[in-house]
């Protein structure tokens, strides 16, 4: 029996927004591996392999705040509809693939809700935002990257003091293993935020074309519950398990130079910041939370230490970003539009 246009068209936004879920796991695969790949802990393709499992690990640890606040709490649901979905997802892949191109580690996330919000605006005005959704959002783009600067200095600072009187042979010996574990967690804490991010678009799009209700939206999702979880950690695990190199480089190299005990010590900072994130639901960057991470890290040897016109580049990234895909969105929203009353 053929799809009514309708069921298609919602067919279409779920792939489209499981394709940004993969892509997002894909130019984020440095996130999760860029310090296990640059101390040499792990192969490059035993390192994805280690991430994507624990990113679809995730599924199961952390509720869906963060994807309750994608979904509804940010832009007014009433304004959206299928078109505003997919425009948004399109924005943020066009964007995601020109800084994958380009090699900078930018936000899958900050796309994500650029494009979104530019297409909905583009059919509703300005009133469609939501101030308290963006308040927290947008204020992240910059508390989480110090913050993951911040623990990643005091656990360095800390390790060095503790292990100041071992050989360094040695430590590096233990802290190769360690990261195994700091390699996972930040995984989890990776999965945890960036694939809740797509649950909530996915959610929206059912809440549109009015398989879910209002209730259902801002709660568990009736029968859509773990349908939603599973597709979108599994879109995410496996574009991590397919990563993107070239933002590998960038994260695992040239900012700073790292050694096992640096690796541990960022991932674990990263971990910590974005399982906090989660459980306040709170969407942040990984990518952003992990730089944070590892200029702190790199800091503790001298400041000189940290390639800062690298940062600096990347930095400008964060700041383009939202603006960028939102301009993406909104022009792709207009097109569609454009081609659907000329149809």
């Amino acid at each position: 029996m053929p799809l009514s246009p309708s069921h298609t068209l919602l067919l279409v936004t779920v792939l489209v927004a499981l394709a940004f879920d993969f892509l997002n796991g894909f130019h984020d695969a440095a996130n999760s591996i860029a310090t296990v790949v640059s101390t040499r802990v792990l192969s490059p393709r035993l390192a994805v392999l280690w991430a994507a499992v624990f990113n679809f690990v995730a599924a199961f640890l952390f509720g869906t705040a963060v994807a309750k606040t994608i979904g509804s709490g940010m832009i007014q649901v009433s304004a959206v509809n299928q078109f505003v979905v997919i425009s948004g997802l399109l924005g943020a892949i066009i964007w995601d693939l020109l800084t994958w191109w380009w090699g900078l580690p930018t936000s899958s996330s900050h796309a994500l809700i650029g494009g979104y919000a530019g297409a909905a605006i583009m059919r509703s005005g300005f009133g469609v935002i939501i101030p308290t959704g963006w308040s927290k959002t947008v204020s992240f783009i910059f508390i989480a990257p110090l913050i993951g600067l911040v623990l990643g200095l005091t656990f360095m600072v800390t390790v060095l003091w503790l292990f100041r009187n071992k050989a360094p042979q040695r430590v590096d010996a233990w802290f190769r293993k360690l990261q195994l574990l700091s390699a996972a967690a930040y995984s989890i804490g990776h999965g945890s935020n960036d694939a809740q991010k797509t649950m909530g678009i996915i959610a929206t799009a059912l809440f549109s074309a009015k398989y879910m209700t209002a209730a259902e939206l801002a709660g568990n999702w009736g029968r859509f519950h773990w349908p939603i979880i599973v597709a979108a950690q599994t879109a995410i695990a496996l574009g991590t398990y397919f990563g993107g190199w070239r933002i590998v480089r960038t994260m695992g190299s040239r900012i700073t130079k790292l050694k096992p005990v640096g690796g541990f010590c960022a991932e674990t900072a990263g971990a910590i910041t974005l399982f906090s994130a989660s459980l306040a639901g709170i969407p942040v960057s990984t990518t952003h939370t992990i730089t944070g991470a590892i200029v702190g890290v790199g800091s503790t040897s001298r400041l000189s230490a940290v390639r800062w016109g690298v940062a600096r580049r990347i930095v400008w990234a964060w700041v383009v970003t939202i603006p960028a895909s939102a301009l993406a969105g909104s022009l792709i929203f207009l097109l569609i539009h454009w081609l659907v009353s000329n149809a």
